[in-house]
């Protein structure tokens, strides 16, 4: 059988994907998403911008034969070529195991080899813009084929990311050690009978191709990576203790938890209650809930502001801006919309103008990244700070208020997650923050003006349930605080 650096990445990330990857029915797969693919068309225009400046060797052989593809790359290798992309190299493992492995580069450097007074060390073109622990585990997996393959130790491997200091050196000494643990994990796992235990974890699993798979299995278990707060970490903790029901941790004790790995003091009783919520499917008070003083309040005048960005372009193309005027009982959305990328600065002074005509009404956001943009493009444009305090001094934070103060009866904080839970609901049903990144792009391609209109449809969706959830929390409390004092 064949492992290949894909499968240890990704084991590296979820035991149990890797696992259904070798032995799942891929007809239970799901299909790929628009983000997957601009994230794939993403990566490919990277590996061609790092090597638009080197001339290259690539093996001729078709995907899947492998064996043809590994004599096509020692036969480059032999001839001492300067690099050597999506070469093929295989090494047996075990009686059951062959690594394959298919390094983005392979670079000549002095040495001696059998190949002659030369060697190869292995690159990886990565489209992260960190060197985290997966890419130099999987480097290290390249370099320990590669050493079987010409017969020396590699003594480096690099990593090209995308970021101001593109290369970087991995240290072999430090990581093959720790990727042979990972190999010989992840082999243990693939002889196992059945997949491993499900995990939620929504950042890494919404784009795996088993997502559907595994989080219908978890709804059905009830399983606890379904409740906010219960990490990776965590959990392990809980199984420890044999708490691996909502009834059961709901039961604990926050002093049994409050000292393990993960928790403290606060985050304990915060997750008792989290599942005591889950259990009785009503919101609750949080233990150590701000002061009712400051919890916002509903204003005369108030301002709903959401952004959507293009991260690749380090761009802000649209500011989005509910005014609601409770007085005259009317609301207006402005859309502050960049058509192209070098329109930023005109949205961005467009946005401060509207602002500034109600300097006392309060700016609800969801989250930190409109406060931190706000001061970024303050600093970007040269904004006089004068124009820039008064104005981040009005912004509250809905997110920051409420999960600082209350369980609620559902999987996860983020916006859409609680708007729904609170019967509002988006125009665009497949629409996302995600979604919205991939249209841009792909407006930017087309000129296609339909796509701009379902990405501003999105955004004033995401101000107008902004405000459904912080009128919510403001009655919320204002209904508790009355029960209180009756």
């Amino acid at each position: 059988m064949l492992i290949n650096a894909e499968l240890l990445l990704q084991y590296q990330r979820c035991k149990r994907r890797p696992f259904l990857d070798t032995h799942g029915d891929k007809s239970q797969r799901d299909a790929p998403n628009e983000l997957l693919r601009k994230l794939q068309q993403d990566k490919i225009a990277h590996q061609l911008s790092a090597l638009a400046q080197k001339t290259y060797h690539q093996p001729d052989y078709s995907y899947g034969n492998w064996e043809r593809g590994e004599k096509e790359t020692l036969e480059l290798m032999q001839r001492g070529v300067e690099y050597i992309y999506k070469g093929v190299l295989l090494a047996n493992y075990s009686e059951a195991y062959t690594l394959l492995s298919r390094p983005d580069l392979l670079v000549k450097q002095p040495g001696q080899s059998h190949f002659g007074d030369w060697i190869y060390v292995p690159a990886n073109i990565e489209l992260g813009k960190r060197p985290k622990q997966e890419y130099q585990v999987v480097a290290a997996f390249h370099a320990q084929v590669l050493a079987t393959v010409q017969r020396v130790p590699a003594e480096t491997a690099s990593l090209i990311l995308r970021s101001k200091n593109t290369n970087y050196a991995v240290d072999l000494f430090k990581w093959t050690p720790r990727m042979q643990e990972i190999l010989e994990e992840f082999i243990q796992v693939l002889e196992l009978p059945n997949p491993p235990e499900v995990f939620i974890s929504r950042q890494k699993c919404n784009l795996c191709h088993w997502y559907s798979e595994c989080y219908a299995i978890a709804q059905s278990e009830k399983h606890l990576s379904l409740l906010p707060g219960v990490t990776p970490i965590r959990y392990t903790q809980l199984q420890a203790l044999a708490i691996t029901t909502l009834e059961s941790l709901a039961n604990t004790s926050p002093s049994t938890l409050e000292n393990l790995l993960g928790f403290d003091r606060e985050i304990a009783p915060k997750l008792v209650v989290q599942a005591q919520c889950a259990l009785e499917k009503r919101p609750l008070i949080l233990p150590y809930p701000l002061p009712i003083e400051d919890i916002t309040f509903t204003a005369p005048i108030e301002i709903y502001f959401d952004i959507e960005a293009q991260p690749d372009l380090d761009l802000n193309y649209l500011l989005g801006v509910l005014v609601v005027d409770r007085l005259a009982n009317t609301e207006q959305f402005y859309s502050f919309l960049a058509d192209k990328p070098e329109d930023e600065e005109l949205v961005w002074q467009q946005f401060l103008d509207l602002v500034w005509q109600y300097p006392e009404a309060p700016i609800y956001h969801f989250c930190v990244y409109e406060f931190d943009t706000v001061k970024r493009l303050a600093k970007l444009y040269h904004t006089p700070y004068s124009l820039v305090r008064p104005v981040l001094n009005r912004f509250v934070d809905v997110y920051e208020q409420l999960t600082e103060s209350v369980a609620l009866p559902i999987e996860s904080y983020a916006l859409k997650a609680i708007a729904r839970w609170l019967g509002f609901e988006w125009r665009e049903k497949e629409a996302s923050g995600a979604k919205c990144i991939y249209w841009y792009d792909q407006w930017l391609e087309t000129g296609d003006r339909a796509l701009l209109e379902i990405i501003q449809s999105y955004n004033e969706d995401d101000c107008r349930a902004t405000r459904r959830v912080k009128d919510w929390l403001v009655n919320f409390f204002q209904d508790e605080y009355d029960l209180r004092l009756a």
